[in-house]
């Protein structure tokens, strides 16, 4: 991608008011975000069908006047929509081209089984393929997602080493990275580990490079402003935070308790949202839905 073009969207992730809509539900996950939908898993025969369905709704979202670049500073694709076209043009060229939204790409290959209270990624032996094909269509960043559950200690230094190691290889191939290593909202011991996270984040932050940027998608803490060290620490352009099951509202309000992090959410950006909506109906709900999301992110 051109360095002007990288530049202008590295300024407007950092200087904008907005937040990041998180466009990148994948797997498993995308039945049960065609169901919220209204389509039903009747509506597909395999794998090809399900995801030809989930891009017309992230086409209608993206293609919708509410959706835009005054408002919405970026969205987090699937490799499978970087791989489709919107509207005749690749779908991250599309949202920076026609939208003014920064591209950013899912690049993890899922979640390994449980472990010292946590949730590892996989192995990602293609990730330098997929960074290559990233930068050719002009994508400014990625997204990997560790789950924490428990607070254990061991568990949650695994997660964040593990974080900032591939961190560092997307850094390498000219990316952005978001790092999320999430804390499960259910964690019975949520706070305390929030408290070990903020401290491992902080270690990692610590050893970076001045040159070395990135951005960090951490669940809403119980402490209100618990992450400010995080934000304002010198090598993190933005923290932006995932609704992790809560409602919109719950989720909006919640941020707007926490200073200077932005919304990077998912499943609350497209709750309410249905397939059986006229055009109107639903551009007005996502407009209603989007206005929520900005106003709790300026806070």
């Amino acid at each position: 991608m051109a360095a002007e073009a990288k530049s202008e969207m590295l300024k407007k992730v950092m200087t904008q008011d907005g937040f990041i809509a998180a466009l990148d539900q994948s797997g498993g996950s995308t039945p049960k975000a065609l169901g919220l939908y209204g389509v039903e898993e009747s509506a597909w025969s395999n794998e090809e069908e399900m995801y030809s369905l989930v891009h017309q709704m992230r086409t209608r979202i993206c293609t919708s006047p509410a959706f835009n670049g005054q408002r919405i500073l970026g969205a987090i694709l699937f490799e499978n929509t970087l791989d489709r076209d919107i509207e005749g043009k690749p779908s991250s060229r599309y949202l920076w081209e026609n939208k003014q939204v920064v591209p950013f790409l899912k690049v993890d290959k899922g979640l390994m089984d449980e472990a010292d209270g946590v949730q590892l990624m996989k192995p990602m032996p293609g990730l330098d393929a997929l960074l290559a094909k990233a930068n050719s269509q002009g994508v400014f960043g990625t997204k990997m997602r560790s789950v924490i559950k428990q607070a254990n200690a061991k568990g949650i230094e695994a997660v964040v080493a593990q974080q900032f190691e591939v961190g560092k290889q997307i850094l390498a191939a000219g990316l952005v990275p978001i790092i999320e290593p999430e804390v499960d909202i259910h964690c019975p011991n949520k706070a305390e580990a929030e408290a070990l996270l903020k401290q491992a984040l902080l270690a990692q932050l610590d050893k970076l490079d001045a040159s070395q940027k990135v951005m960090l998608k951490l669940t809403l803490p119980d402490v209100d402003n618990f992450y400010r060290d995080c934000i304002e620490h010198p090598n993190v352009v933005k923290v932006v935070a995932l609704s992790g099951g809560y409602s919109r509202d719950d989720a909006n309000t919640k941020l707007s308790h926490n200073n200077g992090m932005i919304a990077s959410f998912s499943r609350a950006l497209t709750e309410g949202l249905s397939a059986k909506q006229s055009d109107d109906e639903f551009n007005a709900m996502l407009d209603k839905a989007i206005e929520g999301i900005f106003q709790a992110s300026r806070t």
